[in-house]
């Protein structure tokens, strides 16, 4: 780690210092130091090495009848400790150039490799409202509109998240509206498929995803909009027969969020009909509605979920609130059968989290106390969930953290 950070520090330094010198350019160097600590009585789905927690396990019981995954688990980490730089370059006649490089430490941290990660690398050219954008930057899905917690859930898995390679062009008058075009691949996971998650399926479709954004703001904060998502994946190229196959997945996703701000007050929401959207930390999947009896092609039908969260807050230097998240499964179109996804035995689920922090200088300290209560069950001919049972999980979640 020590000679990941002197690199790090070392190409910043050279980079701004040459940058500087031969164009004149601007620089703005950010970050954080960061710690966070969480218990929780349960074992849990997570990801991003544990630090996300989307979904209390079911129970797994032993040759004694003991519930194995009733038994509790905490940690300390501090690998989202972040460094950043935007750099603001050259004009080409009215066309305003830029770039950003952000990295943190949230990588491999079993001892096999480095533990940096890329966070946004991108390249913006501007001129007046319009913006291109190419590089990695988050998902429109996610980052459309971000809820306000303590915990790095940023609520998952009701709220989509991750930062995906793309070509975005956009235009944007702060004071009233925004609309955004974008083409995108995937990173950092991807979709479930046969082989787990992977990002083979959506390369081997020959098909990025596509999202177009359209909001209406203004100055202060307040804002309503809409995301129309499409992505198309092949699972397979071959069936277990040995045919060759052309075998494909393709959803919709749909989400409307908003946001109102009155000075210390704040309420925003967001609601998605969720199709097989696998690739960013949330539940679904789909299965098998036909099978050719000679070459094993299928035919594929995406589970459909709908799920919401809402966030209340108050306060500045003190700041406390309450979020809530709910996710239910609606099973698919058609009779399927072979289900792949996450959480696909999960009927319904909802979170209830209360929070606060303080916030002095470019200190923050803050407490999330959250109570998550999943629904698991068996699948029936639809992929909907019957004959239920509740498993909740009680996680407490404290964090400190210095920003520059």
């Amino acid at each position: 780690m020590r000679h990941h950070g002197v690199l790090l520090t070392s190409f910043f330094l050279l980079t701004s210092t040459l940058y500087a010198q031969d164009i004149g350019g601007k620089f703005r160097f950010y970050g954080q130091v960061r710690n966070d600590f969480y218990y929780q009585n349960r074992q849990a789905q997570e990801s991003s090495e544990g630090f996300v927690m989307l979904f209390p396990k079911d129970r797994q019981i032993d040759v004694t009848g003991k519930d194995v995954n009733r038994a509790s688990s905490a940690n300390l980490f501090n690998f989202h400790t972040m460094l950043g730089v935007e750099v603001t370059g050259p004009k080409w006649g009215k066309v305003q150039t830029s770039g950003q490089i952000d990295v943190d430490f949230r990588g491999s941290l079993n001892g096999s490799g480095g533990i940096l990660r890329l966070r946004n690398v991108v390249m913006r050219f501007r001129w007046d409202n319009w913006w291109l954008s190419i590089g990695q930057l988050g998902h429109d899905m996610g980052h459309s509109l971000y809820n306000e917690t303590i915990s790095l859930n940023v609520g998952a898995p009701y709220q989509p998240t991750g930062r995906v390679p793309q070509i975005k062009i956009q235009y944007n008058d702060p004071a009233k509206y925004l609309v955004a075009i974008s083409v995108l691949w995937q990173a950092q996971g991807g979709s479930v498929g046969p082989h787990g998650k992977s990002r083979e399926y959506l390369r081997n479709s020959g098909i990025p995803e596509f999202s177009h954004k359209a909001e209406i703001h203004n100055t202060e904060g307040s804002t309503v909009g809409y995301v129309i998502h499409f992505a198309s994946i092949r699972p397979r190229l071959q069936s277990d027969e040995g045919y060759k196959v052309n075998e494909r997945v393709s959803a919709f996703n749909l989400q409307l969020y908003g946001r109102y701000r009155k000075g210390l007050f704040t309420i925003a929401g967001k609601t998605i009909l969720n199709q097989n959207f696998t690739q960013s930390n949330t539940l679904g999947g789909y299965g098998v509605t036909s099978k050719n009896p000679v070459t094993g092609e299928q035919e594929y039908a995406p589970l459909r979920l709908w799920q919401s969260w809402a966030n209340v807050l108050y306060g500045s230097k003190w700041r406390g609130g309450f979020f809530g998240g709910y996710i239910k499964n609606f099973g698919a179109a058609k009779p399927i059968t072979g289900i792949i996804g996450t959480g696909t035995n999960i009927g319904q689920m909802f979170t209830i989290s209360a929070l606060l922090s303080y916030t002095m200088l470019h200190w923050r300290f803050g407490f999330e106390y959250s109570l998550t209560k999943a629904f698991y069950g068996t699948n029936d001919a639809y992929g909907k969930v019957k004959d239920t049972h509740a498993i909740v999980n009680h996680r407490p979640y404290a964090t400190v953290m210095y920003s520059f």
